[in-house]
């Protein structure tokens, strides 16, 4: 395919994520079914986002020139391995993505706790053109690759780096994001920071699990606003881990505040367990700026002079995982493209 029918294509996968199809609302409810943790709401804002920042033809376009894509296709296309993560709710699309639109082959290993969602939409891009079938395959195995792209946790990066070290490789680890706060912020803005808490239950790499307050910083208005996320509870796999990191916080005698769904514990780690938000005291705002900056677990940084309250689950189409850009390392596998 050529380039602009790769991305009329994309375009109208866009149109039907975001229509009521009973295929497309049956896969949805399926997703929910194979993995509690994927809300109706989650999804939802999940495809609302990549409908949005990624599937539009004029930010196609655009991305696919500023990396000089030809029209023509790739002339010597490679199989790429993709391992996806299964986190939140299409969690790999992006990187399906960046390899079709390059005209690379893409091989999928797709996560269990999100596989329904993923075939699905490959599914439906294969019944508008058969040709798709030809450029996207699943498997359980990935073996005859010309290249790599692995996304899982610190331990996997290991074993990754290890079985994927004679071919190109992209391998992600552990990363979490952070806000700083001044306490200047207002209603609006702190309600925005509880959907970077607490949207997808804290599970992203791009979701906020630690907050850096200055001395003295009234909490008050903050667990205000997070009380917009109360109805978490209710939901027994995070009710779960909030009992256990509050019976935690009970049994050593640790400072704690909390809402109905969180607990805010003055912690020294950037991560934070499922439930919980770790916040730290900061004198020297600048200096915690450059520390952060250069922290490899970090992977964005909300606040002002940051990311703005709320647009941490809403990267944009070039904003990419761990700052490794995902299309320049697929261009560099054929230095003719």
């Amino acid at each position: 395919m050529t380039l602009s029918q790769r991305i009329r294509l994309l375009t109208k996968l866009g149109a039907y994520m975001q229509a009521d199809s009973p295929g497309w609302l049956a896969a949805k409810e399926q997703a929910f079914r194979n993995n509690g943790w994927f809300l109706p709401e989650f999804i939802d804002r999940s495809v609302h986002n990549i409908v949005t920042a990624f599937l539009q033809e004029p930010l196609l376009k655009t991305w696919a020139g500023s990396y000089a894509l030809p029209e023509a296709g790739n002339p010597a296309p490679k199989l790429v391995g993709v391992v996806m993560a299964g986190n939140i709710p299409l969690v790999g699309f992006h990187d399906l993505l960046c390899v079709f639109i390059s005209g690379h082959r893409c091989l999928i290993k797709a996560s269990s706790k999100d596989e329904a969602l993923i075939r699905h939409l490959v599914t439906q891009m294969t019944a508008w053109e058969p040709e798709v079938a030809e450029w996207i395959r699943f498997s359980t195995l990935l073996k005859g690759c010309d290249a790599y792209i692995a996304t899982g946790s610190d331990n996997t990066a290991g074993y990754f780096d290890y079985y994927f070290a004679p071919y190109p490789h992209l391998i992600r680890r552990n990363r979490t994001s952070v806000a700083l706060l001044t306490g200047k912020e207002t209603e609006t803005e702190l309600a925005a920071l509880a959907d970077d808490v607490h949207l997808y239950f804290g599970m992203g790499c791009r979701n906020v699990t630690k907050i850096f307050v200055p001395e003295q910083y009234s909490f008050e208005p903050l667990l205000q606003a997070f009380r917009k996320y109360d109805y978490l509870a209710d939901v027994h796999k995070y009710k779960n881990n909030y009992d256990y990191n509050l019976a935690l916080c009970l049994l050593n005698n640790r400072f704690y505040m909390s809402t109905a769904a969180l607990l805010l514990v003055e912690e020294q780690a950037l991560f934070s367990p499922v439930s919980q938000l770790n916040y730290g005291f900061y004198g020297n705002k600048a200096n915690l700026v450059g520390e952060l900056v250069n922290n490899p677990s970090v992977q964005c940084m909300i606040g002002h002079d940051c990311i703005p309250f709320g647009q941490a689950q809403s990267p944009a189409i070039d904003q990419y995982a761990d700052g490794e850009d995902t299309l320049a390392f697929l261009n560099s596998l054929n230095p003719a493209v």
